[in-house]
């Protein structure tokens, strides 16, 4: 009968496995089971290895030489499969394993039914796979062609950006403590006391929603409102005001009191400063404003209610290492980070050579950022004689 050889890992226990039909000792892996035997099967040792098995010029034991060797050496280096059987060449190696063991009808049809199996397996899950369309694109002079123009369908996307230079502005906006003012609009709206209410109890806003959050704010910030017009009332009986009429004629006479106070104590503070020119400067404005009647208050406030930012730290920050100590200076004060400085000492250089000398008005064209920060850096590279006034 046919004979097929079979190679398999060895087993746990021997005696598991049936005894050989030849010598009825329990079967070593590799054995061999006969084809069209059975049932039941025919098994058959290797131990007596001298006879064939698939060719007569073959035995059994240059068969399993022929398996292990191409195991060893890997599929097509067939002349080291030879050198290690040693008892045939490199051409009857080759034409032997791939008659028996690659071209083997009954192979296969074996890899064959494998094959279909898997792909049953697998082809309620696969996903088929379809070439991509060529996307849609508008008709050649049309409307719709015209108003996308430099639109590449494929990336969906255009050539240019429609402003490249949209965000030009605000690429330089640096976001420090000093602009609370601005961000946090919505909370001055709100008395000192509310806000640090509001700061307090922001951690649980989380917890209560923002709803319940807002209401508990209002409703606190009413409370400060009752209790400060509670404190004006009191003052009001204090002073022996009963009337509405009495209490207005009251806060205008304390107003005046106010500004004869100030005005009387503005010159002692000025002398203090006598030799400061910016600072008797302001006095006399002050005054000035005061004699016209605008309010002390708000005049204080717009002079002395902002501070000026602190200082840019330069450690770490890119091409410090390129500038010098003056430079550095300037972007500290300036608050400038120095790849931007570098990128527009550049540009105006570049525009100064080509102009033979350059204005503050082009500089300001030239780099969009705050008008203050760029006449800062014009002065600065005139008077380091990077560039000259035209």
């Amino acid at each position: 009968g046919v004979l097929n050889l079979f190679v398999f890992s060895v087993l746990d226990d021997p005696s598991d496995k049936p005894p050989c039909r030849g010598c009825s000792s329990y079967l070593m892996e590799p054995y061999i089971k006969c084809a069209e035997c059975g049932p039941p099967p025919f098994f058959l040792c290797l131990q007596t290895s001298d006879f064939p098995v698939l060719d007569p010029s073959w035995t059994a034991q240059e068969e399993m030489a022929l398996l292990e060797a191409v195991m060893d050496c890997g599929f097509g280096n067939w002349q080291d499969v030879a050198n290690q059987m040693c008892t045939k060449t490199k051409e009857e190696c080759e034409k032997h394993y791939m008659k028996h063991f690659i071209n083997n009808p009954l192979f296969a049809s074996t890899l064959l039914n494998l094959k279909q199996a898997e792909a049953a397996k697998t082809a309620d899950t696969a996903i088929p796979f379809h070439s991509a369309d060529d996307p849609p694109r508008p008709a050649f002079d049309s409307l719709l062609s015209r108003d996308m123009a430099g639109y590449m369908p494929a990336r969906a996307d255009f050539i240019e950006e429609f402003d490249n230079y949209a965000e030009w502005d605000l690429r330089d906006i640096d976001f420090v403590e000093d602009d609370s003012d601005i961000l946090h609009v919505m909370e001055r709206r709100y008395p000192k006391e509310v806000q640090d209410l509001y700061e307090t109890m922001r951690r649980f806003a989380r917890i209560v929603g923002p709803v319940e959050h807002d209401k508990f704010i209002e409703s606190h910030a009413l409370e400060f409102e009752l209790r400060r017009e509670i404190k004006r009332l009191q003052e009001y009986r204090t002073a022996g005001i009963t009337n509405f009429c009495s209490a207005r004629t009251y806060d205008h006479l304390k107003k005046t009191r106010e500004e004869e106070r100030l005005k009387r104590t503005m010159l002692s503070e000025v002398l203090q400063y006598i030799q400061d020119s910016s600072a008797c400067q302001q006095w006399l404005r002050r005054q000035a404003d005061i004699d016209s009647g605008l309010s002390p208050s708000v005049l204080i406030a717009s002079n002395s209610g902002r501070r000026s930012a602190p200082p840019l730290n330069l450690t770490g920050l890119p091409g410090t290492e390129k500038l010098n100590e003056k430079e550095k200076e300037l972007c500290q004060v300036v608050r400038l980070v120095p790849g931007a400085y570098l990128e527009y000492k550049s540009a105006l250089l570049n525009e100064c050579n080509k102009q033979g000398g350059l204005r503050l008005a082009q500089a300001r064209a030239l780099i969009k950022i705050d008008v203050n920060k760029t006449r800062k850096i014009y002065d600065f590279l005139i008077r380091e004689g990077y560039i000259t006034k035209a």
